[in-house]
């Protein structure tokens, strides 16, 4: 009788931590994924030391001391420890990930050198989708750098030299040029996830006039605006002037800019403070 009280105790308490772990833990981080990965956690461990003592009171019952049954369970712990070890990092360093706030699910973010979207953060695993649509396992414990991508892209900046004659020329440039960016985001959209942005003219202290144009790239894939689409850009330009070349088109990255918006500045070296 003792036993099957027991039993149904265990089960009715396996029952409610369920319940009162997820709606108390998706209160505190706030992120459903988050959530289900410790969730999942809290509860296997509290469940299993529910159990753990229930089969324990059980077996007392039938003349099976406590003190024996804790010794053999000690010593098969033990020996199971040594084997997981692997299983025991990858644990840790998926609760220090999703408590740390490094990662959430749908973010833009390079794991353990995979490039991808974030779909899951498990105890042992972060799943991403890669560029090709692969699914790419990373074990946690291989985690040792985590770079987020907070807009879900890289902002490329393609600056091509133009004339500086009449503003006519300077404008049929600026076409050309707005049109050859706007045919490479048609051809590949695939990396280039939002179409381009042309800035116009521009002029540098040396007097050279050039035409910026913004690609947000995904990240990993930035050989594309130096090869193709770089060399799509001087081609444009040919017809302005046939002797144009490569080296006239200059790329280079840089963080998102401040918000016109806003009056924040991105962080400046402690040198360059005044």
């Amino acid at each position: 009788m003792w036993i099957a009280g027991i039993a149904i105790g265990a089960h009715l308490g396996v029952i409610i931590i369920r319940r009162l772990a997820r709606r108390l833990i998706f209160s505190r981080l706030g992120s459903e994924a988050k959530a289900q990965t410790v969730t999942g956690f809290v509860q296997s461990l509290l469940v299993f030391i529910l159990y753990f003592g229930a089969f324990g009171f059980a077996l007392d019952e039938l003349g099976v001391p406590l003190t024996t049954y804790l010794a053999g369970a000690s010593v098969i712990g033990l020996a199971v420890s040594f084997g997981s070890q692997g299983v025991v990092q990858d644990v840790i360093t998926g609760l220090t990930v999703v408590f740390s706030d490094l990662l959430d699910v749908g973010d833009m973010a390079n794991v353990g050198g995979q490039v991808g979207i974030v779909q899951s953060i498990g105890m042992r695993f972060t799943a991403l989708i890669g560029f090709s649509g692969e699914r790419v396992f990373v074990p946690n414990r291989t985690i040792a750098n985590v770079i987020n991508y907070p807009h879900g892209y890289i902002r490329a900046y393609v600056d091509a030299r133009v004339p500086t004659g009449d503003e006519r020329t300077r404008v049929q440039a600026t076409e050309a040029l707005s049109k050859a960016a706007h045919a490479a985001y048609e051809q590949y959209r695939g990396v280039l996830l939002v179409a381009p942005t042309v800035e116009g003219y521009r002029k540098t202290a040396a007097g050279h006039g050039y035409v910026r144009i913004k690609f947000r790239v995904w990240p990993g894939q930035t050989q594309l605006i130096e090869g193709p689409i770089k060399e799509g850009v001087a081609s444009a330009m040919k017809e302005f002037d046939p002797g144009y070349a490569s080296w006239m088109v200059s790329v280079y990255y840089r963080a998102e800019p401040p918000d016109s918006e806003t009056s924040k500045r991105l962080p400046r070296p402690a040198v360059l403070r005044k």
